[in-house]
């Protein structure tokens, strides 16, 4: 059974080769470019080599032509790779390999492929040994010094590369102190708000208690003007009184003028006159009394009215000048909150600060359709060496604030950060499906602005910046790392295939994945370049983005 199942299995996969060949067999008949062509026939040597070597050799040299018709050092390599490894699958076709192999590794040093110029070797090397035991060994030694030689005169040292690597180290630590006495400034900025709310809290205090004592001071005068009051009753009660005598004191004089006149007595009658005299003072005193009364008593009035209406007025006013130092105090602490809101949004996110600013934290999160920007200088060390550091830091800051600009423009793009002369932006950091146009666009605007300062440069004779920019499309993660002085970033396999889009890129050009062409390529006419072997990613299909489409 197991037997039954393995040859199944050769089966299918016999067919399924059979298939793509035809598929691109039909595609080669088709084929109108001597790129397309060239870049054809090399993937059907590669599908019949481990079938039929020799239309493996066939198709191989039909790629090893196009690509010399077109001066393609870096297809001529692998075309001539390709054929010795053909040729190495047939018994006395050792010769024809090691020729081929030869040719193989002259073209990786003019194509600058590293890696085939390694692997001819080794295959060199074995071979020579395996042909000439005796004397294979000095062979193999031959070529592993040339390929040596090679790699130290175009600057490769392992020497020079840790130089580099020094140098670029030192530049981001003093960026990342940089944005350290940054944050450090704002946390000292945030702490003095902290404080000047305390003492806003602890004056508000204060307003607090003070009205208290202006309710409790109200309710003391009202209590006295009831005081007041039930006196002024008790004295118009006492008025009703003296009123009602004086009432009874006339009747009785009446009374008695009646028995003066019925008694006709002169002496009784005199008598009468001096009683009715004594009446007649004693109420006109009662008068006066009562005149008196009234007149303190509509004086403590008044004068209870004024006292009222001048502790409202000094209530009003102090009321008045403690709400406009609050309102004072209120503005400016507003504003600098929304000072800490824009130097905080300067570095992360909008979304990922105000997770900060509620939570004190914020959650990692996987994005599955996001697309990565990089841009860096060519020549960027040479060019530092003609300027002088303020100079150099001018130029730097004023390309990556037009950059900012440029991105400003477009929602959906997010700046991550800029390492040394590296800048980098991303697009689609959402839950949901996007298609990069808006970072291709971008792309082109960066390319376009760099162009007409170098246009500008050039007529003053003037050094002058020229970038590659590469983009990928895939998932990644993005957070923030570290509990206190926290930056945002990314990472993820996508990251490094965007570096890698970047620097097999040409300056003042976008260099595309298939992946992130696969998204774009009904807005944007694009130039595929064929498959470009990426450090450490093998050979990927990449393009070069020309122009939006109408």
């Amino acid at each position: 059974m197991r037997y039954i199942w393995l040859l199944l299995f050769v089966f299918g996969s016999i067919l399924l080769n059979a298939q793509s060949i035809s598929e691109l067999e039909r595609q080669l008949r088709e084929a109108e470019t001597s790129i397309d062509k060239m870049n054809l026939n090399y993937d059907l040597a590669e599908a019949w080599l481990s079938s039929d070597v020799k239309k493996a050799v066939e198709y191989g040299k039909a790629a090893h032509t196009r690509a010399q018709e077109l001066s393609n050092n870096g297809m001529l390599a692998q075309s001539s790779f390709l054929i010795s490894q053909a040729y190495n699958r047939t018994r006395g076709d050792e010769r024809k390999e090691e020729t081929w192999l030869k040719s193989a590794l002259g073209y990786a040093k003019n194509a600058n492929d590293g890696d085939l110029i390694i692997k001819a070797v080794d295959k060199l090397s074995r071979l020579a040994i395996s042909n000439d035991r005796k004397n294979g060994h000095r062979k193999a030694y031959q070529y592993t010094e040339e390929a040596f030689k090679f790699f130290s005169q175009r600057g490769r040292s392992i020497s020079e590369l840790d130089r580099k690597y020094d140098k670029r180290k030192s530049y981001r630590e003093k960026e990342q102190r940089e944005l350290i006495s940054d944050l450090n400034q704002l946390t000292a900025e945030l702490e003095r708000l902290g404080r000047e709310k305390d003492k806003l809290r602890d004056d508000k205090t204060v307003l607090t208690q003070r009205t208290k004592t202006l309710e409790q001071e109200k309710e003391n005068i009202a209590q006295e003007k009831e005081l007041v009051e039930q006196e002024i009753a008790v004295k118009e009660e006492e008025i009703k009184d003296i009123s009602r005598e004086k009432l009874q004191q006339k009747v009785l004089a009446d009374a008695r003028k009646h028995m003066i006149e019925n008694l006709k007595n002169e002496k009784v009658i005199d008598s009468l006159n001096l009683q009715q005299t004594n009446l007649e003072l004693q109420n006109a005193t009662l008068q006066n009394e009562q005149s008196k009364y009234v007149f303190i008593l509509m004086g403590a009035g008044v004068l209870f009215v004024v006292l009222l209406a001048l502790l409202n007025y000094f209530r009003f006013r102090a009321k008045k000048r403690l709400s406009n130092k609050l309102e004072q105090q209120n503005q400016i602490i507003e504003e600098e909150r929304q000072r800490s809101d824009e130097l905080l949004l300067n570095i992360l996110p909008a979304n990922i600060a105000e997770e900060l600013k509620e939570k004190g934290k914020a959650t990692a999160r996987k994005f599955n359709e996001a697309s990565i920007l990089f841009a860096d200088f060519k020549n960027f060390t040479r060019i530092s060496t003609q300027l002088t550091p303020e100079k150099l830091v001018e130029e730097i800051d004023r390309t990556f604030r037009a950059f900012d600009n440029i991105i400003s423009h477009y929602e959906d793009i997010e700046k991550i950060k800029t390492v040394g002369d590296a800048y980098i932006c991303a697009s689609g950091l959402v839950n949901r499906k996007t298609i990069p146009s808006n970072l291709i666009k971008a792309a082109l605007e960066m390319q376009e602005y760099l162009d007409d300062i170098k246009q500008e440069k050039i007529r003053l004779n003037e050094p002058f910046f020229e970038a590659r920019i590469g983009i990928h499309s895939g998932p990644i993660v993005a957070g923030v790392v570290g509990l206190k002085k926290f930056a945002y970033d990314i990472w993820g396999d996508t990251v490094n295939i965007a570096a890698r889009m970047e620097s097999n890129c040409e300056p003042g050009r976008v260099n595309v994945s298939e992946t992130t062409y696969r998204l774009i390529k009904y807005n944007y006419n694009c130039q595929y370049r064929g498959k470009v072997a990426a450090k450490g990613k093998g050979m990927i299909d990449m393009y070069y983005v020309q122009k939006e489409l109408a």
